[in-house]
């Protein structure tokens, strides 16, 4: 069964399922036809044990008859067997019969000489008495079926046991085994055909939920992605239909932040785009050479924006896209958070930031994540905490280790975050009133793209005040895979 079940399971996994309603039909039906043929084989021994029983009691009643005219006549045993009997015993309407009467020392006292012995050998059957015995054998070059009954004989002056053997040849049982085989397989035959009927019908009529089911999904429109109704089909199949809810669901939501971004970022490119353009054709109609070099710079510098913004936007797309939970392996915080350190020291220093790190052993700050998201994360923290530094500030980063959890901290000096627009600085787009202020050229997607990573990597996200003074404190709390 274990064997049946790991093929039937390869197989399904290994090729396209086909139709349900034949699968159905194949696993009843075939089954059916099995256990039907089984059925018909034990229907005809039974039969053929019942005709066989039914013969050789026919056989034991002519024995019986010949053995009541056996008797010993002047010292002798004589089988007194009219000529009318003698012709019955020879011949039969189904097949031929024979006879034989032996004596108390063996001699033929009436019918075929040559007639089959008893074996020695033979069993005795616990349906007859015990001086009963059936056997098969040869005779003129048929099979024959013998009845032998040892019959006892005696008179004043001997007494001793008599033989008599009838035999039969077996066309009559073959017949009656044929016909018997012929109806057995015809009632089976039409009993299957009607089960396999009813089954058909049955199978159809379980089946049209779904194909009710079926037809509503092919109908609906191409953005409608509303639950089917788990009503239309049966409680075994509510759980897919559940199933199928889900993904339509997420599908849309996937489908509308898809949207959403798109909205968003041509809206926020518009802009940069637009002063691009008029920076342009300020640059064509200036003749003075230092008004044009400014206005050049003006265009390098608004480039430089534009390319930081769709570096983000594209940075958040494949983070919201992302596979949560895929490809995930142990990496070491520390590592990332120190090489992303040495790259962001040249901002910092260029702004006269103090930039300091202390870190836990590579080897307690394990986590389970995607190394190049979880760079991308500490580097958008890193960055926008020396934006939103003042020159020399200080921003610190830490990597410690709290039970089964690993902390980062990221602390800077500047203008920190309101308790009120902390939730929104999360969101796409959402500048807080001190980043505006500190920095207007932002993008407002680097916190953003922080809780995003975080979340596909189950991490918590805190924004606090730093401590002491003025600035922002951002606690990401990991799950320890060490």
């Amino acid at each position: 069964m274990a064997a049946l079940y790991a093929t039937v399971r390869g197989k399904i996994g290994a090729a396209p399922l086909g139709s349900l309603r034949s699968q159905l039909l194949r696993w009843l039906l075939i089954p059916l036809v099995l256990l039907v043929a089984l059925n018909a084989v034990s229907v005809y021994d039974n039969a053929l044990d019942a005709a066989d029983l039914a013969y050789d009691r026919s056989l034991l009643a002519s024995t019986r008859a010949l053995a009541e005219r056996v008797a010993i006549k002047d010292g002798k045993v004589v089988a007194d067997v009219p000529y009318v009997a003698l012709d019955s015993f020879e011949t039969d309407t189904l097949g031929r019969i024979y006879y034989k009467v032996s004596g108390i020392d063996g001699e033929t006292v009436s019918g075929f000489d040559d007639l089959p012995p008893v074996p020695a050998n033979v069993p005795r059957s616990e349906a007859y008495p015990a001086l009963v015995r059936f056997y098969h054998a040869d005779y003129n070059g048929e099979p024959v079926r013998i009845a032998a009954l040892l019959q006892p004989v005696y008179d004043d002056s001997m007494r001793g046991i008599a033989l008599i053997q009838v035999g039969e040849t077996l066309d009559a049982r073959r017949g009656l085994s044929r016909k018997i085989l012929v109806d057995t397989l015809l009632r089976q035959a039409v009993m299957v055909l009607a089960v396999a009927s009813l089954v058909w019908f049955a199978v159809r009529l379980v089946l049209r939920p779904l194909m009710r089911l079926k037809i509503e999904v092919e109908n609906r429109a191409l953005n409608d992605l509303s639950d089917v109704d788990q009503a239309l089909v049966h409680k075994e199949v509510r759980p897919l239909v559940a199933a199928m809810n889900g993904t339509m669901s997420r599908m849309h939501n996937l489908i509308a932040s898809q949207r959403r971004f798109i909205a968003d970022a041509s809206h926020q490119l518009r802009t940069p785009l637009t002063v691009l353009k008029t920076q342009a054709e300020l640059a064509l109609r200036e003749n003075d050479p230092a008004a044009m070099r400014e206005i050049v710079r003006s265009i390098a510098t608004t480039t430089d924006a534009t390319v930081h913004l769709a570096n983000r936007l594209l940075t958040l797309a494949r983070v919201e896209h992302g596979s949560a939970g895929a490809g995930m392996a142990p990496v070491s915080l520390t590592a990332i958070v120190r090489q992303v350190g040495l790259e962001m020291a040249l901002p910092a220093v260029q702004k006269q930031i103090d930039l300091s790190l202390d870190a836990a052993d590579a080897d307690k700050t394990l986590v389970a994540g995607h190394e190049l998201m979880l760079h991308e994360l500490v580097t958008n923290l890193v960055d926008n905490a020396i934006r939103y530094t003042p020159a020399g500030g200080k921003v610190a980063l830490r990597v410690r280790v709290d039970g089964a959890r690993v902390l980062l901290d990221v602390e800077d000096s500047g203008c920190g975050i309101a308790e009120d627009e902390r939730e929104k600085v999360l969101t796409p787009f959402y500048r807080s009133s001190g980043a505006l202020e500190t920095n207007p050229g932002g993008t407002g997607l680097g916190l953003s793209i922080v809780r995003e990573v975080a979340a596909q990597h189950r991490a918590d996200v805190t924004l606090t005040s730093a401590s002491p003074g003025p600035g922002l404190k951002v606690v990401i709390c990991f799950n320890s895979a060490a």
